[in-house]
């Protein structure tokens, strides 16, 4: 099997180097200075799974020719369009695309341009980021990918893909219905993402302060009615995880779209929070948190286009 990864940043780098480091046949699709970091170091990985090096084959946007069997997709949504005409030329021939972003609302587009059935559903669990010295730091023990066709039928393809991620160190599932799974992600990374970028604190911080453990599982409940009532209601263990997560007292961790807030990047506010405050008004659902906080979102938006962003000091 022939694997495409688009990109070798948190995501691709790591999932596609432990395809890599276990044998697999994997290129990576990269920009001309990640391809110098690559050809100059190799890969790098840092991780309570194992660290690795290794040298790994990379091809540039011009370079990609039809050949592949599953195109790893790995970009942030606000790519989407020049991600979609990179990998064009590898979807010409048989290959699937399992794309690895935050959220449902790129399944559309996706479908748009390469046909329903050539998309495959997937999603990453993992907290990765890219260092600026090219190596990918997986912080912790977290290390999932879950895929799976989105009819519900275990086809080949996805057989023969799970077949290449049984041999890496990754945790990985071959979902019997990964929408379902989808869903239930967005459930929760949307109201993680609303109220850790409205209040710009981490879990800890937030349920410490007044109000915090309340505005966490209100954020929470409504996005629960949203899923129950787009047909897709979070089954009760995961759900009841998710409200741990979000109000454990002593909970370090953020969205990673508070983290590009913080750092002054892009955010996907329209792909994440935007797209469930369509929902949750489309339905009637309280939408008291999601909405203040894609007002934060689009307001930083307009003052990052702007340069009026503070200087880091």
């Amino acid at each position: 099997m022939r694997i495409l990864v688009l990109g070798a940043g948190g995501i691709g780098g790591y999932f596609g180097g432990r395809l890599a480091e276990a044998g697999s046949d994997v290129t990576f699709l990269v920009r001309e200075a990640r391809r110098g970091q690559l050809a100059r170091d190799g890969l790098v990985v840092e991780s309570p799974h194992g660290n690795l090096r290794m040298p790994v084959k990379t091809v540039l946007a011009a370079e990609v020719k039809p050949g592949y069997d599953i195109v790893l997709f790995t970009c942030k949504a606000y790519d989407l369009d020049t991600a979609m005409d990179a990998i064009a030329p590898a979807m010409k021939g048989e290959a699937a695309l399992i794309p690895l972003l935050n959220g449902l609302a790129h399944f559309e587009r996706l479908d748009a341009r390469f046909g329903r059935e050539r998309v495959m559903g997937g999603t990453a669990h993992i907290n990765a980021i890219l260092k600026r010295d090219g190596t990918v730091v997986n912080a912790d023990a977290l290390h999932r990918i879950l895929f799976g066709e989105r009819d519900k039928v275990e086809s080949p393809r996805a057989k023969a893909f799970a077949a290449e991620l049984a041999k890496s160190k990754s945790d990985w599932k071959l979902s019997p219905d990964i929408e379902q799974d989808l869903w239930e992600k967005v459930v929760f990374l949307s109201a993680l993402a609303a109220t850790t970028c409205l209040f710009r604190g981490n879990v800890r911080e937030i349920v410490a302060a007044a109000g915090g453990r309340e505005a966490m599982e209100r954020a929470l409940d409504a996005n629960r009615e949203i899923a129950v009532r787009e047909g897709h209601p979070p089954r009760e263990t995961p759900f009841n995880s998710f409200r741990d997560r979000l109000t454990d007292p002593t909970g370090e961790w953020s969205a990673s779209m508070m983290r590009d807030m913080e750092a002054g990047n892009r955010v996907e506010a329209d792909h994440i929070v935007g797209w469930m405050l369509e929902r949750a008004r489309k339905h009637g659902v309280d939408d008291t948190i999601l909405s203040m906080a894609y007002t934060h979102l689009k307001a930083y938006e307009a003052r990052r286009a702007a340069g009026r962003l503070p200087k880091a000091s």
